[in-house]
């Protein structure tokens, strides 16, 4: 995940100063150690949630949405917007989620083209049943390793990052829309 093409003297290569601003040592650390904990992070939680329901770390916060959403459904753009996945990665995700008796689309009255998706007593019997096991797995891999000040400052932190990442403009390339 290097950041900078490197010289054979081991820094990156000549180029106007103006052209690449490269990531200091500092940074090249910090970002190389976010990479490296929310990769193994999102490994260990997608493996929890595959050995205790069959599913992965996706499916279970689509039914986490549902579940909290007014009358367990939503949209299928809300849906896709609030889980940051496109379109058609949801639509495959839902498609599982039915076979499973998880979740099921009901036509939009309102809307022809429209579909919402509705989480099943079934589905809401998986997540009451898995979500225990998921919180201590939660737990155990990020809140108990950090100080209450630690966590108040990675919150902050994440806030501002999702924060900066997320265009409010007309026409921004989001994945909901594609």
């Amino acid at each position: 995940m290097n950041t900078a093409p490197v010289s054979a003297s081991g820094s990156p290569q000549d180029r106007p100063a103006d052209a690449q601003r490269w990531l200091t040592a500092e940074e090249q650390r910090v970002w190389r150690a976010y990479l490296h904990a929310t990769t193994l992070l999102e490994d260990h939680l997608d493996r929890q949630l595959q050995r205790d329901a069959g599913m992965p770390h996706i499916y279970y916060g689509l039914l986490v949405q549902l579940a909290e959403a007014p009358r367990r459904r939503l949209r299928m753009t809300e849906l896709a917007m609030s889980a940051k996945i496109t379109r058609s990665r949801l639509s495959h995700a839902v498609a599982r989620l039915e076979k499973n008796g998880w979740v099921r689309r009901e036509d939009c009255p309102s809307d022809k083209r429209g579909q919402f998706a509705v989480l099943t007593d079934e589905g809401a019997d998986v997540l009451r049943r898995t979500a225990p096991g998921h919180v201590v797995a939660v737990r155990q891999a990020l809140f108990e390793r950090l100080s209450p000040e630690q966590q108040k400052s990675l919150g902050e932190i994440m806030q501002i990052v999702a924060e900066g990442l997320q265009p409010n403009e007309a026409g921004a390339d989001l994945p909901w829309l594609r």
